[in-house]
């Protein structure tokens, strides 16, 4: 009986040695920002945002900003919002502005990938 015990006792230590060991990679979103004739947008805000699937009243988890840079990307980083061995991280919608033009999409946020999508801003 007591050997059971220090053989559970000593697979359950393994399985939390083994688990923290594992290094999680990065989560990050790029999005790239153009304008209507294919340029790339520099400074323009960029909007990633949940939307609540039910009529429920709940409160919105991610909503966050960024600006692009001199080659029009916006860079978010998840990592604070992906745990290891989650299913799934987060559809998100996208919002890009710059002066009078916009531009909306959506993303989909993969665990410890780098996400890529494009938004075409127009007047």
């Amino acid at each position: 009986m007591k050997r059971r015990i220090i053989q559970s006792i000593s697979l359950v230590l393994m399985l939390v040695i083994i688990q923290a060991c594992v290094k999680k990679e990065d989560t990050i979103a790029k999005i790239e920002v153009r304008n209507e004739n294919n340029e790339l947008v520099e400074q323009a805000m960029v909007v990633l945002h949940g939307t609540s699937t039910c009529n429920c009243p709940s409160q919105v988890v991610v909503y966050d900003t960024a600006y692009t840079n001199a080659a029009g990307i916006a860079t978010f980083n998840y990592n604070e919002i992906y745990q290891l061995g989650q299913a799934g991280v987060a559809v998100l919608d996208i919002e890009a502005y710059k002066g009078n033009r916009q531009g909306q999409g959506i993303i989909k946020i993969e665990a410890e990938k780098t996400n890529e999508e494009t938004v075409i801003i127009q007047p």
